[in-house]
């Protein structure tokens, strides 16, 4: 087997990460032009309250992640009690809300209009805002409690993980010792991974549009669409994006340490987990209350609040345009998640089977593009797309005398690009996670019998990763129906996606005509809440089952 750079396969899996990552460094390349000077006017006005807010946001979100995502993780493993299967799951529900739909709905339900001060009111005979004091929702607090309640699930998910596979052995060391088996030993222990976990958080956050915009929260990523759009100064806006770029390389740099530390015990079937505590009465409801607020706040209040508004202003809605919006959604979305799954598997496939490192570390340095807010990711696509349309109308005008019409720039294909870009780590994630479970030799068995690289791939390797690159599919596939930013940068002219449809009504503080859409955004993003369910369910039946 030739495995060295020059071969066609690892030629174009070369040049396919190279189109991927050129919109990280389109950033960089449109963070040197001229700016006329709004660098230092922004840094001298508004710079340090874009960077207090998006740290304070930061800061917030994460403590409420973890409280949530660490308790209920460690209640779902440690105890048996009473409708605990049922409760596994709906955790996982809040995955399936955005967080700036989350903020339309609580917006709408907590303020001074809204259903809830007005039972207030009329319970306790207030006359107006003067005579009573109520938390305002759109603040820095209240984007901290809207987006923690819906983040959650990534420490929730990575805290379960690690402590189903913490080894029995551990926890009795520490109750022969009467420590607490939790502050002592499970959160230690676990403590890698709620960092990865807390990691994707942070990043949710930094990359979160709708939210902070509902809110009136100059973050950072508020600042390079105001600088952009309403500025018109795309190297400024570059240059704020680069300085995002030093909190994604910090999280990641943090998220490497906490893996590459991960394993701090042997977790083989000689050391089965520990057996949960079966509880009493009064301790089920304990476990039922720390369990059930995080699922109320992040799922079950705003998906009540939006059915209610979608029954009662249902005839309000134009069921064309909601229609015409989700056509778009679902073209984009299938257009995308088909596109990361082939380039996924490509590059996942090569560098897993031609033992390149220097291959392999390019294709993972290309597939970094989820850590970066879906601003920044636009800023470098539009600076890609608008030089291959000026090389390309310069080309046509002197050699054909044709004029070019904006290929690159002007069609939903720019959209999609970004989707692909910003997603391809999910498609080669799933891709590699489901090449590791397979035989090492179970390739070059295929060689031996005289198949070739590609043949083997295509009747072999593929076959029996056909469950990952469907998970990875539809993951994409959700992420990109729920995707807001990169939509509302770079869509044509004129054209909706859901996402979009609901962000222009809540923007003008149609709410209500926005429900409907947004119930349909939630219940396809179901769909992973399923499979990751299911992926958990099995990582734990596999640890118990050892005690058998």
């Amino acid at each position: 087997m030739n495995r060295t750079c020059l071969n066609p396969w690892a030629l174009g899996t070369f040049i396919v990460g190279g189109a991927l990552l050129s919109p990280i460094i389109a950033v960089f390349a449109a963070a040197t032009g001229d700016g006329s000077g709004l660098w230092g006017h922004l840094f001298d006005t508004v710079l340090p309250r874009y960077v207090g807010n998006t740290l304070l946001l930061m800061l917030g979100v994460g403590f409420i992640t973890l409280i949530f995502g660490i308790s209920s993780a460690w209640v779902i493993v440690r105890y048996n009690f009473l409708g605990r299967k049922v409760i596994e799951w709906c955790l996982l529900l809040p995955f399936a809300v955005p967080p700036y739909i989350a903020a339309y709905a609580y917006t709408d339900f907590f303020e001074y209009s809204g259903p809830l001060q007005g039972m207030l009111r009329e319970v306790f005979q207030w006359e107006n805002a003067r005579s009573y004091w109520f938390p305002e929702i759109r603040s820095l607090p209240g984007a901290m409690l809207v987006m923690g309640s819906v983040l959650y699930p990534y420490v929730y998910v990575m805290s379960r993980v690690a402590f189903t596979l913490t080894p029995a052995s551990l926890f009795e060391a520490g109750m022969l010792t009467q420590r607490n088996v939790f502050s002592r030993i499970g959160l230690p222990l676990a403590r890698p991974a709620i960092i990865s976990g807390l990691a994707l958080v942070l990043m949710e956050t930094i990359s979160d549009f709708g939210t902070v915009e509902y809110f009136s929260i100059e973050t950072l990523t508020l600042g390079i669409f105001n600088v952009w759009l309403g500025m018109n100064s795309l190297p400024t806006a570059a240059q704020i994006a680069s300085l995002s770029f030093v909190f994604v390389v910090l999280l990641l740099t943090i998220e490497m340490i906490s893996r590459s530390r991960r394993k701090f015990a042997d977790t083989t079937r000689s050391t089965p987990p520990l057996k949960r505590v079966k509880l009493n009465r009064n301790s089920t409801y304990l476990c039922w209350f720390i369990c059930l607020v995080p699922i109320f706040l992040g799922f079950i209040i705003p998906a009540g609040i939006l059915i209610d508004f979608a029954i009662d202003s249902f005839y309000l809605t134009t069921l064309g345009d909601i229609g015409s919006a989700a056509k778009n959604s679902l073209f984009i979305s299938g257009a995308s998640s088909i596109v990361v799954i082939v380039v996924a598997s490509l590059l996942g496939f090569v560098t897993f089977y031609q033992k390149n490192s220097l291959l392999k570390k390019w294709i993972i340095l290309a597939s970094t593009g989820y850590a970066f807010p879906g601003t920044i990711l636009a800023i470098g696509v539009v600076t890609i797309g608008g030089a291959l349309d000026n090389g390309i109308s310069s080309v046509l005008h002197k050699n054909l005398g044709v004029s070019h019409h904006g290929w690159f720039t002007g069609g939903v294909g720019l959209v999609i690009f970004a989707c692909v870009v910003r997603f391809q780590a999910i498609g080669y994630g799933a891709i590699t996670s489901g090449l590791e479970r397979l035989p090492v030799n179970m390739l070059d068995a295929s060689r031996v019998l005289g198949k070739s690289f590609s043949s083997s791939l295509y009747k072999i390797i593929f076959p029996l990763s056909r469950l990952s690159i469907i998970s990875g599919a539809l993951l994409v596939f959700v992420d990109t129906m729920k995707e807001l930013p990169m939509a509302l940068l770079l869509r044509p002219f004129n054209y909706e996606t859901l996402a979009t449809f609901v962000y222009q009504y809540a923007k003008d503080e149609l709410i209500e005509e926005a429900a409907f859409p947004a119930l349909i955004i939630i219940i396809t993003s179901i769909i992973p809440v399923i499979i990751i369910n299911y992926s958990l369910n099995r990582v734990s039946q596999n640890s118990y089952d050892i005690q058998g």
